[in-house]
């Protein structure tokens, strides 16, 4: 479970401020969706003397957004009056796609990018037959992976044989 779900009640009114300030964050590939809907933020806390940590999953090791994001992190905290914090690279456990909240998916929709398609919780889900993806446009079932590379590397290249339109997955992880 993400901690963007841990119970509001539990946190200080920083932490609460610090998550409202994340949630302004956008991930710089897809504009649309917030670092916290991504599921990529894991933690933000108040430490002892006031300093602000907050760990950040990449979606993919060496993600090269990765970097823009924790700048744009750093950014918002500041402009947000937050002058102490910390960020810290959190590689495990690795981000799964599971991670994305309905809010995400529905806004990957939107978006016109087709939002994974199931969970990967087990090896076996990893390893099954090819997945029938839905056009984000037509809702189409009648789909082809063109290439298992789209416009960045968490995102297969589909097209819908239906309205013949070209979209992204984002891939299950």
């Amino acid at each position: 479970m993400s901690a963007s779900n841990d119970s509001v009640l539990s946190r200080s009114h920083t932490e609460r401020r610090v998550w409202e300030v994340l949630q302004g964050v956008t991930d710089p590939e897809i504009p649309v969706l917030s670092i916290v809907d991504l599921g990529i933020v894991r933690y933000a806390r108040q430490e002892s003397g006031g300093v602000i940590r907050v760990g950040i999953t990449p979606t993919y090791s060496g993600c090269p957004a990765t970097a823009v994001i924790k700048a744009s992190v750093g950014q918002a905290l500041r402009e947000s009056g937050f002058d102490s914090f910390v960020l810290d690279d959190v590689l495990a456990p690795a981000w799964t796609s599971d991670w994305i909240t309905a809010n995400g998916r529905s806004k990957l929709l939107e978006y016109g990018i087709a939002p994974p398609a199931e969970s990967v919780s087990s090896i076996r889900q990893i390893t099954r037959p090819a997945l029938i993806i839905e056009c984000p446009r037509c809702k189409s079932h009648e789909t082809a992976k063109v290439s298992e590379f789209g416009s960045t590397p968490c995102k297969a290249l589909y097209r819908c044989t239906s309205c013949l339109e070209p979209f992204d997955y984002f891939k299950c992880h």
